[in-house]
């Protein structure tokens, strides 16, 4: 029995061995069609999932692309392209009381040691006011715009509730040049003041952003401008000043400074100091120079036909009021010497001839009535006195005063005056040949050329001679006015002004300067008139645009005053 037990259990061993081969190749079978499967499942889910970002959730992750290939904020570049505005990747310092977690002081040091430690890092953060700040316990931003080396000092302190955040950081790389024209960023809250606050959807938009913003400036002429108000400001001890350079076939502004300025770079949401536009938003009484546009609309409606007539130079008496001439320059004045020695009684009696509907008009079309054409939010509203039919008043708007607008009002004039009669809108941005607009005529062209020549004969014989310079042949009219007080008109606060144009043969730029309050010194000859300081700061700033402009000097070419040079010359 053993030995056929031995033998019958062979064949049962290779039975068991054959279905214990089956049963592996069923199971490795098995696995693999669940491994397909599977397979099968994660390809399906990752085919639809592309499906579905392809065509339906695909914002996020490009989204997401785009703002890290994009600036957060557009650029805003001069004309030619230099940065004036970017956005850049900065470290902020901010206060978190909760860093430590164990609900105990938020900081190792005492507020008021903390506080003398940054002190020491940061020289301009009060030491007591950031001790209050570090003792409320209140998080939040103790500064803005942290070098990298400033933040490893800090660091270095060991207070881990003084923190370093990475976010984006709006740039000025021109300092305060421009900053009237440019305004400034708050953090959360977007542009303010300038064209920041007027292009804010633009330079924000993810469509838009990755495209610079050209002004119309000049990088060049905006500093050259601010440099020589700025040195007119200091030598007449003045307490501010605007000026402005604009093209006088486009509309487009060259350059506009208001002085003192801010430098955006610092300004945080509580504002920036200085913050009031003198050349946008200020409104004055701009005085004499007024007088061409008075002359021009006579011109215009035929109340000045003959050039050489005499006018009655003597004092006007209106009721119990009268109009005088500063320098009386005889009893009988032609119009280009009232213009060349500033006659108001001259100016007024041809204010009254015109009358008051014909000059008001005149204002009107220069847009006079309305809030200056610019895109920038600060725009100052003209003030118009309230009997301005009455004879005495329309008198004297003639010559400047009562009426009071800003000085971009009347850069946009004086170029219409000049360029062959045409108003057009000014505008901070570059325009392209095709986008310049056609403009509305307020002056007949034969008008436009005869005030050409006597803008020219001011400066070569009259109180623009401290304008001429030298082979640019620059015209243009002084305006002295006495600013208005409660009560009155002040006798020693005065606002000075000259605005001009170049080169007068073929008119291309309108200057306009300004000086708000300038004192007799030394350096205007002890005088406070705008011929002895206005008017040198626009003789200095010519020469220097000029050739930036593509205007250089030519002493061979001038506008032709050979009709009108016998009415002038040889007077005293």
């Amino acid at each position: 029995m053993t030995a056929y037990a031995a033998q019958a259990a062979v064949p049962l061993g290779r039975v068991q061995l054959v279905h214990l081969r089956y049963q592996s190749l069923l199971t490795a079978r098995w696995r693999v069609l669940w491994i397909a499967i599977i397979f099968a499942a994660v390809a399906a889910a990752a085919v639809l999932r592309i499906a579905v970002l392809g065509f339906v959730g695909g914002t996020p992750d490009r989204g997401s692309l785009a703002e890290q290939l994009l600036p957060p904020r557009g650029e805003i570049t001069d004309r030619n392209g230099a940065p004036l505005a970017r956005a850049f990747p900065a470290y902020a310092m901010w206060f978190d009381p909760e860093a430590m977690g164990d609900n105990g002081s938020p900081l190792v040091r005492s507020p008021q040691d903390v506080a003398a430690q940054l002190n020491a890092i940061f020289p301009d953060m009060e030491t007591a006011k950031t001790a209050q700040r570090l003792a409320s316990g209140r998080a939040g931003y103790l500064r803005r715009r942290v070098l990298p080396e400033e933040a490893n000092k800090v660091f270095e302190l060991g207070e881990i509730a003084l923190q370093f955040p990475r976010e984006n950081d709006r740039h000025y790389p021109q300092g305060s040049l421009a900053a009237h024209v440019l305004g400034y960023v708050v953090e959360g809250e977007g542009g303010r003041l300038g064209m920041e606050e007027v292009l804010n959807d633009q330079l924000r938009d993810p469509e838009l952003r990755a495209d610079s913003v050209a002004l119309s400036i000049d990088v060049r002429v905006q500093g050259a401008l601010e440099e020589e108000l700025r040195r007119g400001m200091l030598a007449t001890d003045a307490i501010g000043a605007a000026g402005i350079v604009l093209d006088v076939d486009t509309g487009e502004v060259m350059a506009l400074a208001s002085l003192p300025e801010f430098d955006p770079n610092v300004v945080g949401a509580q504002g920036a100091p200085n913050e009031f536009n003198r050349a946008t938003n200020g409104v004055y009484e701009l005085g004499s120079t007024f007088k061409p546009l008075t002359v021009a609309a006579a011109i215009d409606a035929g109340v000045v036909r003959n050039l050489s007539k005499q006018w009655d130079a003597s004092t006007v008496e209106v009721g119990n009021r009268k109009i005088r001439d500063l320098h009386p320059k005889g009893n009988t004045l032609n119009v280009p010497q009232a213009l060349v020695y500033s006659s108001n009684t001259v100016t007024a009696r041809v204010a009254d001839q015109l009358g008051s509907e014909r000059l008001q008009q005149m204002l009107l079309d220069l847009g006079m009535d309305k809030r200056p054409f610019i895109e920038l939010p600060a725009r100052g509203k003209p003030l118009w006195p309230q009997d301005a039919d009455n004879r005495h008043t329309n008198m004297v708007i003639g010559y400047g005063h009562s009426l009071s607008v800003t000085p971009l009002h009347l850069a946009s004039a004086y170029a219409a005056m000049v360029n062959g009669g045409i108003w057009r809108p000014t505008t901070l941005r570059k325009l392209d040949a095709e986008d310049v607009p056609r403009g509305k005529r307020v002056f007949k062209a034969s008008t436009s050329a005869r005030m050409r020549q006597m803008l020219r004969m001011i400066s070569l014989y009259g109180t623009g001679r401290s304008a001429d310079a030298k082979g640019f042949r620059v015209g243009g009219k002084t305006g002295s006015a006495e600013k208005p007080r409660r009560g009155g008109y002040s006798k020693t606060a005065l606002i000075t002004t000259f605005a001009a144009a170049f080169p007068m043969d073929r008119p291309r730029y309108v200057v306009v300067a300004m000086l708000d309050e300038p004192r007799g010194t030394l350096a205007s000859s002890f005088q406070r008139t705008a011929a002895f300081n206005a008017g040198p700061v626009v003789g200095r700033l010519v020469p220097r645009i000029g050739p930036m402009l593509g205007v250089r000097p030519d002493n061979r070419r001038d506008v032709d005053i050979s009709d009108l040079r016998y009415l002038v010359e040889g007077r005293k």
